[in-house]
């Protein structure tokens, strides 16, 4: 039989896909591999079958039948693993199928998503599954009341603990989601403006990362100082997520660190002063420009220290937060670890393998060898040499297909906003259940202002007067503008896939309160969608015609009903001031 040769860029994307799909196995030929172990690129061959690597070498033969894909002039590397990302939409709603197209078109064929709640890991999960996207592990996250990482959303997402019981317990509770790993904010200093601002205790710390190696889960830690990274090392911790970056590190801490084992991952585009395409602060000698700088240079130094060490080192972005875009930033991130000190050749094999054995992933991805994965990129240029050069990226695949390039079979799902709608049903919580969960099976999520300054809010189900239970909603208001306090009832579990609820004409509930006003919202994947309603302490039930929701904020999408996830009820008060409710029978009529 005769092979079918393809060449890079000389056969239509349709014929490409087409031999692709008809042919197996999968055989680039006359690529420079580099593959990460340490040895020296080569020109050779990579045979791929059923997703998995069947071999990769400088004497392997294309199988009889192979398609072939003709890499000469370009480099073959393993696919990229960034273990600190942030999955969030930063104004923009339709955000994991773009996040997604972002990692795939940069090479990054594996990440840790940092931003979710654990009750949506399994349909996030079975959601990615549908798209041309890079593998992605999800990490739960716990944090201490009031510190960073606890200061959006409710414990739902962050867990908050400040004892070791406490830590105990939130690892064993957020084991039955089947979390990849855990993220734990051990560090309170805020980038230097909160320096008191909760940090966690060695002795919790500890309790933490010894419960979840028993369920077998790595811990990363948000640490920035030179003294909680020394806390960090002594505590079990296995990657250090962020840059040490106050101070120097002194001789006795890089001693620690290396003897712990942990991984050290710096993020240090995160931490670039004045990011790429960004203008220069308006004026360079301000504190706050002085202090990133001073940060920043610190954050470089202690790096190559680390590395010089011995100290393995893994490739994290915390992509996702302002100014560090996805996909991209862990391109920088290799050419900042390049200017930190380290070679190309290093900072590839820690932007592959490193990451890898961090997240004890070796086994499976990281480099070419036969029996791993089968991701990888070709990539224009020589980046072991030119680091810049790794931004030259040609074709991606995944799993051995495809993923992006001339030829690519891009799933159709990446193009949709959420996952297909799935219908709505008319009771959404009657607040019946013994179990705390809606009457849909969802898992409430207190919803109140956000920020180091919060409002204190307490929600539980409580006998009504009259039979049967509601739900009670009070709260004490933050001292500042926006106070707000409410409930969010997910529609689908981890308000992932979308609820259409167009065979209904609105919102029904049955709700009493202070006598001040409350905000009724309609949440959908593209939008959300508000109300008003005045309550004062005698029940009384409302219907809120689905015509009655105007868009929110700057969203100005028209309200469809199709892409709905989530219903909520909150009110806003003075600061200072104190909120009270009770809802019950909410339900789409």
């Amino acid at each position: 039989m005769t092979r079918a040769r393809i060449l890079l860029g000389g056969l239509c994307a349709a014929a490409l896909s087409t031999a692709m799909a008809a042919a197996q196995p999968l055989a680039v030929v006359n690529a420079e591999i580099f593959d990460a172990t340490g040895a020296a690129p080569y020109r050779g061959t990579l045979v791929v079958d059923n997703g998995r690597i069947l071999a990769v070498g400088p004497k392997v033969k294309a199988p009889k039948g192979a398609t072939i894909v003709d890499a000469k002039g370009e480099a073959l590397i393993p696919g990229l693993f960034d273990v600190h990302t942030h999955w969030t939409p930063n104004g923009v709603p339709d955000v994991t199928p773009k996040i997604a197209d972002a990692y795939v078109a940069a090479g990054v064929t594996s990440v840790n998503d940092f931003h979710q709640q654990p009750e949506s890991f399994a349909p996030r999960r079975a959601w990615l599954g549908t798209l041309t996207a890079p593998h992605v592990n999800f990490v739960a996250r716990i944090s201490t009341p009031g510190g960073h990482g606890a200061d959006w959303a409710d414990q739902a997402t962050t867990r908050w603990v400040d004892t070791p019981e406490g830590a105990r317990a939130a690892v064993e509770a957020i084991a039955a989601y089947k979390p990849d790993a855990i993220k734990a904010f051990t560090d309170g200093w805020r980038y230097g403006s909160a320096p008191d601002n909760t940090t966690m205790d060695a002795w919790t710390l500890k309790a933490l990362t010894e419960t979840a190696h028993k369920y077998g889960l790595k811990v990363l830690t948000h640490t920035v100082t030179v003294e909680q990274g020394k806390v960090a090392a002594s505590s079990g911790v296995d990657v250090i997520a962020h840059s040490l970056q106050d101070a120097p590190l002194d001789a006795d801490t890089i001693a620690s660190i290396k003897a712990s084992g942990l991984f050290y991952a710096p993020t240090l585009a995160v931490y670039e002063p004045v990011k790429p395409g960004a203008k220069p602060p308006a004026d360079p000698d301000s504190p706050r420009a002085r202090q990133s700088r001073l940060k920043f240079g610190y954050a470089l130094s202690n790096a190559k220290a680390l590395f010089d060490a011995g100290v393995p080192l893994a490739l994290g972005t915390d992509a996702g937060m302002t100014g560090t875009p996805h996909g991209s930033s862990t391109l920088r991130e290799l050419e900042l670890l390049v200017q930190a000190g380290l070679t190309p050749t290093q900072a590839l094999i820690i932007g592959a393998a490193g990451s890898a054995r961090a997240m004890n992933q070796l086994a499976d991805r990281g480099t070419l060898e036969a029996g791993k994965r089968a991701d990888f990129v070709l990539v224009a240029g020589k980046p072991w040499e030119t680091i810049s050069d790794i931004r030259k990226v040609e074709r991606v695949f995944i799993d051995g297909k495809l993923s992006y390039g001339p030829g690519a079979k891009r799933s159709a799902a990446n193009d949709r906003i959420a996952p297909p709608a799935v219908k709505a049903q008319a009771l959404v919580d009657d607040f019946e259940r013994a179990d705390g969960r809606t009457s849909l099976d969802t898992l409430r999520l207190d919803d109140f202002d956000g920020g180091r300054d919060r409002s204190l809010e307490v929600s539980q189900v409580i006998e009504r007067e009259a039979g049967g239970k509601v739900l009670s909603v009070g709260a004490r208001m933050a001292t500042k503008d926006d106070a707000s306090a409410g409930v969010l009832l997910p529609l689908t579990r981890g308000s992932v896939v979308p609820t259409d609820a167009t065979a209904f004409k609105g919102l029904k509930l049955a709700v009493r309160g202070d006598g001040g006003a409350y905000v009724v919202s309609l949440v959908g994947a593209t939008g959300r969608w508000t109300t008003k309603v005045e309550a004062g302490s005698q029940w009384k039930t409302v219907e809120l015609p689905f015509t009655a929701f105007k868009p929110a904020g700057r969203e100005k999408a028209a309200f469809t009903g199709t892409d709905l996830l989530q219903v909520g009820v909150e009110g806003e008060r003075p600061a200072g001031a104190k909120l009270w409710f009770e809802l019950d029978d909410v339900t789409f009529y």
